[in-house]
């Protein structure tokens, strides 16, 4: 990544008032966090195998993840729904174009590998792919919503 990159994360994170940025993509690992006066900025070049996020973070997902929970009907009937995250901060497209249909949308099937949807962050389109066979249950997110690292994009059973 080029410091032009990370400088105009830091500019947009100051512009939208967050505190933190996290990217991980292949063995890269970003991890951005604002304080009083200062950024911090660490590049990992060996593979990351886990993410450390703030525990403010880790309270929210854990709370969107609560209230998208899977059905108590679902987990009696042996079929427990897989909750698919965004791997990052961006801004979440439903569709490759505004006029193309929707990747997937509620009731659809879809195999482990298939794209769901597209996360744009620093004008790069990052892919969505699904990490499990089955049916979309439901889309988390509407079409160009803001979308944080470990937010659920989509339900599948």
């Amino acid at each position: 990544m080029r410091l032009e990159e990370i400088k105009e994360i830091m500019k947009a994170m100051e512009e939208n008032g967050l505190s933190s940025f996290e990217y991980q993509e292949g063995n890269i690992h970003i991890s951005l966090r604002r304080g009083e006066g200062t950024t911090e900025y660490k590049q990992e070049t060996e593979p990351v195998n886990e993410i450390k996020a703030e525990n403010s973070i880790n309270k929210e997902n854990d709370e969107t993840l609560e209230k998208n929970a899977p059905d108590k009907k679902n987990i009696e009937a042996g079929e427990p729904d897989k909750i698919v995250l965004s791997p990052l901060v961006g801004v979440f497209y439903k569709a490759s174009s505004p006029e193309a249909e929707p990747f997937v949308k509620a009731g659809d099937r879809v195999s482990k590998g298939q794209v769901l949807g597209i996360v744009e962050a620093m004008k790069l389109m990052n892919e969505i792919e699904s990490e499990y066979d089955g049916i979309v249950e439901a889309v988390l997110v509407d079409n160009e919503e803001l979308v944080e690292y470990g937010q659920p994009l989509f339900r599948i059973r």
